[in-house]
């Protein structure tokens, strides 16, 4: 029996994911919804492409003649739609907010027409205190014995330092690694998106005093469901590209490695892809001309002759820059959690569909 998804808004997490999920909607045995909350003539060839795509188009009551003026079908209300699904993916910057005034009294019962349906409500990177921080590939031990209907999809830059930590530290986060330090630099604006662009490169502050920015305390949270503790540091800019976030990474790791060692860590993670190129427009270009609809899945590309392992008092420090690959990592996470809310522990079997999309190599 298929079963219902339900993604809430259309931006630059919600468009691509719809069309992912519709795609494989067969494989994945699921119904896909959208919901649109404002009628606009210049996203009506990108809404149209959705529901051409498979998906079907969710609407408020009161904006069901709105859309039709400008010759959209809406399947369905916003109403029927939210109580009939079986997970919601909130895209928008108001997931928390949302999650107050709608999800849970969704996840009530005694509001709820399907009173024996058990909802999944997911969220983005921005809303920080939504559930379970979550990663494909990290920590789908926690998600599996996560027992709270909310999920929490961290950032694209938290996949990538959490990919860091785990892979090298051999998947003991615990026994093998000491420090890591990172400072994103952030692209301005994503290319879909009108405002927030720049003049020149920006520097950003140290609001936590442990931490340094939310990144590391982002990526120790994600951690700290599957009980490690890291000691991580993180530092931020933005510059005036729009192309892809870079991090600069030093990472300190107990005992002796050499560059070899390091390597075949990398190498033997899926998620990671490694490369010679050192333009972020390459990689970029890359991902455009190879990836799914433009887009590169892994949770980060790390560029490989910018490694350097050193030594120093006893430990392994390995330092190196990587790209980010914009939303593609935490696209696959959002299909991952979303599988898991409605096929349970198969999700894992199903998610191998996405491995062709997975470069070893950029």
């Amino acid at each position: 029996m298929l079963k219902n998804v339900l993604v809430v808004g259309t931006g630059t997490i919600g468009e691509p994911l719809i069309g992912l999920l519709s795609d494989f909607r067969d494989e994945l045995g699921i119904r896909v919804f959208f919901h649109k909350r404002t009628p606009l003539l210049d996203e009506r060839a990108k809404v149209n492409s959705l529901v051409k795509r498979g998906a079907n188009l969710v609407v408020d009551q009161d904006k069901q003649d709105a859309f039709r003026n400008i010759n959209h079908d809406p399947a369905t209300t916003s109403g029927l739609a939210f109580d009939l699904a079986d997970v919601i993916i909130d895209c928008t910057p108001a997931g928390n907010e949302n999650k107050e005034n709608i999800y849970e009294a969704l996840n009530n019962q005694k509001y709820c027409a399907t009173k024996n349906k058990k909802k999944t409500f997911i969220a983005q990177g921005s809303e920080k205190g939504f559930g379970l921080p979550y990663a494909f590939g990290i920590n789908d031990s926690a998600l599996m014995k996560n027992q709270d209907s909310y999920v929490q999809v961290v950032s694209c830059n938290t996949h990538n330092i959490c990919s860091l930590v785990k892979t090298l530290s051999a998947g003991d986060v615990d026994k093998n690694f000491v420090s890591g330090d990172f400072t994103c630099i952030r692209r301005a604006n994503d290319i879909s998106q009108n405002g927030s662009f720049i003049a020149s490169p920006q520097v950003g502050g140290h609001g936590n005093n442990m931490f340094g920015t939310h990144h590391a305390k982002d990526a120790h949270d994600l951690f700290g469901t599957l009980g490690f503790t890291p000691r991580l540091f993180s530092s931020a800019l933005k510059i005036n590209s729009q192309y892809m976030h870079l991090i600069r990474f030093s990472i300190a790791l107990k005992g002796y490695a050499i560059e070899e060692d390091i390597l075949n860590l990398l190498k033997e993670n899926k998620h990671i892809a490694l490369t010679h190129k050192t333009l972020t427009n390459k990689v970029f270009s890359f991902g455009r001309d190879h990836g799914y609809y433009g887009r590169i899945f892994n949770h980060t590309v790390v560029a490989r002759d910018s490694l350097n392992v050193s030594r120093n008092y006893g430990n392994t420090i390995v330092t190196g820059f990587c790209f980010t690959p914009q939303d593609g990592n935490s696209l696959l996470s959002s299909v991952a959690a979303t599988l898991h809310g409605v096929h349970g522990e198969e999700y894992l079997a199903k998610m191998k569909v996405f491995d062709q999309f997975l470069f070893n190599e950029i």
